[in-house]
């Protein structure tokens, strides 16, 4: 009998095929034969070894009636396939699982909707089995591909549409949690793939057409919680992978401006990664901001928006080095952002209209106030320790005339760059600063902020006067009494305005002690600026009043006092030639202090004194009382008169109202001058102080009778001594810094070098005088007027240590 003829009778097929087409109805209406598939089922368990003929059997019929087209057929075999699935879990499974992926891919690649469903929702049931040991040569690059493929369905019918791209969420939901726990098939996690899963999943989330629906019938809601799923996942070096492809798309959809689902979508990806994974996703959107820092502005400001966002929810984890990096790199991109507003000369005249300017700066200041709000939001939310940290960094960003700026060029800009680049930068700090309660002065006011923030106090702009004056009131003010200490005016009680107060610490004593005169000096001068308008004086009485209430003891109540006077006399001297309103508007500052401060230590006679003063006024002179100088339409008279004695404080009468144990009365006679200390003004050096200038000595070395003075307290008293000398500093400093932005590099370096020699000579000759060899018993030899002398010393009369006697 030839051996073809075994397979055309069927009691002679083998019993696995005879099993498999029972299962399968004459009329495929019919649906599953369950009896039969209930022997199926029982033979593949009791004989697991036939599982890969079955699924090979099984296979071939499915393929051959997509062939055909008898799809009833298809949803029959894949029924099976889906029990049988179920069913057996011994090692056998794994050649049976091959086989039935090979038939879902066959349905995928079909091309008809209803068995590209079929074959999803049965992947979907495999992904959710567990399997006991890990695959090493299963693969699902083709399930990748073929799912996000189904994500972007164009289908005509928007319902069959709908259902296509539902499909594919869910089959690559279903492929990443077959794959992502494990070890072995961590190469979904390469860039390959996650180019097609993410993009897929956001452009459904995109494309929300379909609000209404709900759960898992609309693409959107499904995607969106396959994305959340697929980041929640993610281990700590796979986040890069998962996040670039966020931006790729954004960028590929033109999705930053403007950036609603940009937003959204970092917003999801911070609150579904683990916490200690922020910083990654930080650092992908700056080096984007890089990337992008050529393009326009309002793509730059909504990446910058997103930045905002971002850091908004990681604030409170970010460690280490991605604090300061943030901050360097979108002070980086103010700087730029600057740059571009203003441009050079000629890219400002080639410019096609006025109106097409007007609109890019306009643009470039969106994305200015964006990096500042980002600034100010991300230190805000910092620890204090940190923030005490950015306070420093972002101020040492701060371009200071007089001082070495080395990380912001300043000179391409010019002035108009520089002061606004110096406004958003202290206007960022205020932010940063708000809220913050530093436990001592020391710490929230360090000599390396306070100084250059005393030197910008000194320019001569309003704008950043006022941002300076901010920035104090927020460091100073820890009981938040700012809100009720709002305007300048005449407080009739100031005890109902319950200000919180605490003892004076001994930190903040020592603070005042060391620091205290730079506070009063910013303060004096301030007040005397041709450009002060109403806001500056009532920032003003603000930072006086903090003063008072946060720092003030018996000692630094005096000295406040003491300033007062002096801001009264230099208002009715006016050698500065200031405006009758600045003339007017200090003196109604020092009547609303005075009146905050009698109040504030209750010393009747003190009280007294003022309010006879302000009665005084309010009757004679008007215009010195803040309620009526800061009028609209408030006159002004052409001068002071300085002989009504009635209208102004008198030192005697202060003095006197103070003559209580605890304050010393007596200082008040001296008269206030402002020393200066802020890193504007040429310190005095320890040279200086024993008047040996050599740096401005240009004549021969003098004689050794000269250096040899003797130095007395009046000559110590005359070389710290700097009053009168402001103006002549001042005058001095304008010309050294036109001789070093005129003069050629040679003469400089020339100049510099002199001094250099000179300075060397000099501090030899001292150390000459000084330095002497100690005495000694055999003569020591001295020069008297060219002779020479040897000058003997006895032992009993030397002086030896105590350690050299015994």
């Amino acid at each position: 009998m030839p051996t073809g003829v075994c397979g055309c009778c069927g009691p002679l097929r083998p019993r696995y095929k005879r099993l498999v087409d029972n299962i399968f109805p004459e009329d495929p209406k019919d649906g599953l034969v369950k009896s039969d598939m209930e022997k199926l089922t029982f033979y593949a368990v009791s004989a697991p070894e036939k599982l890969d003929r079955i699924g090979e059997y099984l296979a071939e019929r499915l393929s051959r009636d997509v062939v055909r087209h008898r799809y009833g057929y298809v949803v029959i075999a894949m029924e099976a396939l889906d029990q049988l699935l179920m069913a057996c879990h011994s090692q056998s499974i794994k050649p049976f699982v091959e086989s039935f992926l090979h038939m879902v891919a066959k349905l995928l690649e079909s091309g008809e909707p209803d068995l590209q469903v079929l074959g999803t929702n049965s992947f979907v049931k495999f992904a959710n089995i567990e399997e006991d040991t890990p695959s090493y040569h299963r693969r699902y690059d083709f399930f990748v591909s073929q799912f996000s493929a189904m994500c972007h369905s164009t289908h005509e019918d928007s319902e069959t549409r709908n259902r296509i791209r539902v499909a594919g969420i869910k089959g690559l939901q279903g492929v990443v949690r077959k794959t992502v726990n494990d070890e072995l098939q961590a190469i979904i996690w390469e860039p390959q793939h996650m180019d097609k899963l993410i993009p897929s999943m956001l452009f459904n989330m995109q494309d929300n057409e379909d609000s209404e629906r709900s759960g898992e019938e609309n693409p959107a809601s499904l995607a969106e919680s396959c994305f959340r799923e697929l980041l929640g996942r993610a281990a700590y070096g796979n986040m890069n992978n998962a996040v670039h492809p966020v931006l790729v798309h954004l960028d590929n959809h033109h999705l930053w401006d403007p950036n609603d689902f940009a937003v959204s979508c970092f917003r999801i990806i911070m609150y579904s990664i683990q916490a200690q994974h922020s910083h990654h996703v930080i650092q992908q959107v700056l080096s984007h901001l890089d990337t992008h820092s050529k393009n326009t502005p309002r793509v730059r400001a909504g990446i910058v928006q997103v930045l905002l966002e971002t850091v908004a929810i990681a604030a409170k984890g970010s460690i280490g080095p991605t604090v300061l990096e943030v901050f360097n790199t979108l002070l980086k991109h103010l700087r730029m952002s600057v740059d571009f507003e203003l441009g050079d000369g000629s890219r400002r005249n080639s410019a096609s209209s006025h109106s097409s300017t007007r609109t890019k700066e306009s643009e470039e200041r969106i994305v200015q106030n964006a990096i500042i709000q980002t600034i100010g939001f991300f230190g805000g939310n910092l620890p204090d320790y940190q923030r005490a940290e950015v306070m420093m960094f972002i101020m040492g960003k701060v371009p200071v005339y007089g001082t070495p700026c080395h990380t912001l060029d300043t000179v391409k800009i010019g002035h108009q760059g520089t002061k606004r680049i110096q406004a958003m930068l202290l206007s960022s700090l205020i932010m940063v600063t708000s809220g913050f309660k530093c436990k001592t002065m020391c710490a929230g006011l360090p000599v390396s902020f306070l100084e250059p923030l005393c030197s910008i106090s000194l320019m001569e702009d309003s704008e950043l006067r006022q941002l300076v004056l901010e920035i104090l009131h927020n460091i100073i003010d820890r009981h938040d009494n700012r809100a009720k200490l709002r305007g300048i005016r005449i407080i009739p009680n100031v005890a109902a305005l319950k200000i919180k107060r605490e003892k004076i610490s001994k930190q903040d004593v020592v603070f005042m002690k060391k620091h205290g005169q730079q506070l009063y000096r910013h303060i004096y001068l301030g007040c005397k600026e041709d450009d002060n308008v109403q806001k500056n004086f009532e920032l003003l009485f603000t930072a006086l009043a903090l003063i008072t209430i946060e720092l003030a003891n018996e000692e630094v109540v005096i000295d406040l006092m003491r300033l007062s006077i002096a801001l009264q006399d230099m208002a009715l001297v006016n050698e500065e030639n200031m405006p009758m309103f600045i003339r007017c508007g200090i003196m109604a500052l020092v009547a609303a202090y005075l009146n905050f401060l009698s109040q504030m230590i209750a010393n009747p006679p003190f009280c007294q004194h003022v309010s006879k003063v302000i009665e005084m006024r309010n009757l004679d002179a008007p215009h010195l009382l803040p309620e009526h100088v800061f009028r609209e339409k408030c006159v002004l008279p052409d001068s002071l008169d300085r002989d009504d004695v009635g209208l102004y404080f008198q030192t005697a009468d202060l003095a006197e109202a103070l003559s209580v144990p605890g304050y010393n009365v007596e200082r008040l006679a001296i008269p206030y001058i402002p020393q200066v200390t802020d890193r504007l003004s040429r310190r005095k050096s320890f040279v200086d102080t024993i008047s040996l200038q050599v740096d401005i000595l240009s004549n021969s070395l003098p004689d050794q009778s000269q250096l040899a003075e003797e130095i007395t307290f009046e000559t110590l008293k005359k070389a710290i001594d700097t009053t009168g000398l402001e103006e002549q500093e001042r005058e001095r400093r304008r010309q050294v810094m036109e001789k070093f932005q005129k003069a050629p590099f040679e003469e400089i370096a020339a100049h510099c070098e002199s001094k250099a020699s000179m300075l060397h000579d000099r501090l030899a000759q001292i150390f000459e005088l000084t330095i002497r060899p100690p005495p000694s018993p055999s003569g020591t030899v001295t020069v008297t007027s060219g002779h020479v002398q040897y000058q003997s010393v006895p032992v009993y009369e030397m002086k030896f240590p105590d350690l050299c006697v015994y």
